[in-house]
């Protein structure tokens, strides 16, 4: 299997966006503004396309063998988050939808591994470490220090993971009022 990691570009949602759900969940709902499965995936898909925001194509990694997209993943650095989410805001007020308060997922000294998915047809092949690893790569060549990520208190399993990646648990936090494991990799 020969995976290659590359940017994101805005033809790439049809297959981007069902992992970003796959992954965050019911969080979808929150950022879209929306209920139904169809409109969840229709506006992420928006927000994939546009340039200003999280879940932007511009923050997005996507790991291919040939033209299949295997894995995604979603990466910035935490001091560009209050602007992204603030333009996130005006967009769902701007479309009559809740106004909602986007929790901070990172400090503004680190960057921010928003979102791992891997294909369900592609998982145990290490493409997930495949990802992590281009994210230390691109935050050694960015010059920054800090790389940091949230994992939900339960999942045991990707918390292991990552402390065998070197990553460690520096602080509990908070996102939609569930508890997360905030956890950093010093360079």
């Amino acid at each position: 299997m020969s995976i290659t990691i590359r940017q994101a570009q805005p033809h790439d949602a049809h297959a981007v966006v069902p992992l970003i759900i796959d992954a965050i969940g019911d969080i979808a709902n929150r950022l879209t503004g929306e209920k139904s499965d169809e409109a969840v995936i229709q506006e992420l898909t928006i927000l994939f396309q546009r340039d200003d925001n999280r879940h932007s194509y511009l923050n997005t990694f996507v790991a291919t063998e040939g033209e299949q997209i295997l894995g995604i993943l979603v990466y910035y650095h935490g001091a560009q988050a209050v602007h992204m989410d603030a333009n996130l805001v005006k967009w769902l007020e701007a479309k009559n939808a809740t106004s909602i308060v986007i929790d901070q997922e990172a400090h503004e000294d680190e960057a921010y591994i928003d979102t791992v998915c891997v294909a369900p047809e592609a998982r145990g092949k290490g493409i997930g470490t495949l990802l992590l690893q281009f994210a230390e790569e691109l935050t050694k060549q960015r010059d920054y220090t800090k790389l940091s990520l949230n994992v939900e208190t339960q999942k045991e399993d990707a918390r292991r993971l990552y402390e065998r990646l070197g990553f460690v648990i520096t602080e509990p936090w908070s996102i939609i009022d569930e508890p997360f494991h905030h956890m950093v990799k010093q360079f």
